[in-house]
């Protein structure tokens, strides 16, 4: 384990830990029930491992697949290939993962814009589409003859017309510009301490996520890892309390971390290891530290609201719930 910086808090396992925590982890050769794998991290292939998991399991898969792209996963590789030999395989990984699914269940796919374009026909074929979320990532490289590209999409799908959305959960708290009052009474909007804030209902443009970097208690050194906030508003969106969220391709664990959270059961497979173990040191660290970051008062903030800002905010509880 490299040595880090003073101020760098970025989540790393020792081989001490590494010892510890791999027996924690789980090993799928055989049917298991709900109550084997749930809160559990499995080790293994997807196509080996989903085979063995309960039937109609899952409220809400949240599938962050490798894009088509030429990727390292701590040794293991993934390369890009051609659009249909791409598409054939995220059809083979719809296909072991579709009977874990509820009736109603709801399913976000990861994505970026080319591989999008490969799974949407695909998407449309198995799952209600509903919408493409686009999330900016706020970093990426830059290009000399091309748009810096620095946003993913979230495909919005469902089992069938039966399912859960509480935008109430998902509503996002922003300053208001331009306040208007009608009589004299402010419209939609309120004053508070630190300033003027209105809740407003989410869009499928997220431009309030801070992809985790060395400072923030929830990074690790994974290629790509999603911030909690963003898998939190899927969470939140698209199960109750004591739900059950699926992610088999877990890897570091923020699925995994914010699902316990929120008070939901799960369940996520990986092949990595050392990945899985960097979940479970998140999954201890959770339990002490249970808070979100960009997620307070049972709202989403603005990016970069500070702290202070949320204490001094606090006012009539019902105007946010």
């Amino acid at each position: 384990m490299h040595e880090r910086a003073p101020r760098n808090r970025t989540i790393s396992c020792s081989q001490e830990d590494i010892a510890r925590l791999s027996r924690k982890v789980l090993r799928v050769d055989a049917p298991v029930s709900g109550t084997d794998v749930q809160g559990r991290l499995v080790a293994g292939d997807i196509f080996e491992v989903a085979p063995c998991l309960p039937r109609e399991i899952a409220d809400l898969l949240i599938l962050d697949p490798p894009y088509n792209l030429t990727k390292s996963y701590g040794g293991d590789s993934f390369r890009k290939r051609s659009a249909g030999r791409y598409a054939d395989w995220f059809q083979s990984v719809l296909s072991v993962l579709r009977p874990i699914l509820k009736p109603n269940a709801t399913v976000y796919v990861c994505s970026e814009w080319r591989t999008s374009a490969i799974i949407q026909p695909i998407l449309e074929s198995e799952f209600e589409v509903r919408n493409r979320i686009t999330w900016e990532r706020e970093k990426g490289r830059g290009a000399r003859a091309n748009w810096k590209s620095n946003a993913e999409d979230v495909w919005f799908c469902t089992m069938s017309s039966d399912y859960c959305f509480d935008v109430d959960a998902v509503k996002l708290k922003r300053r208001v510009l331009a306040p208007y009052k009608d009589s004299g009474i402010p419209k939609d909007w309120r004053q508070e301490p630190s300033g003027k804030y209105r809740l407003t209902y989410p869009s499928n443009i997220w431009t309030d996520l801070t992809v985790p970097f060395w400072s923030m208690p929830e990074n690790t050194d994974h290629p790509t890892q999603k911030p909690e906030k963003l898998i939190a508003k899927l969470v939140l969106a698209s199960s109750l309390e004591g739900g059950f969220v699926f992610d088999p391709f877990v890897g570091s664990g923020t699925t995994a971390v914010v699902a316990q959270k929120l008070n939901r059961r799960w369940c996520g497979i990986d092949l990595n290891v050392q990945y899985l173990c960097w979940a479970l040191r998140r999954l201890e660290l959770a339990e002490r530290d249970s808070t979100i970051q960009g997620y307070a008062d049972g709202v989403f903030w603005e990016r970069n609201t500070g702290m202070e800002q949320r204490k001094a905010s606090l006012g009539t509880p019902s105007l946010f719930k």
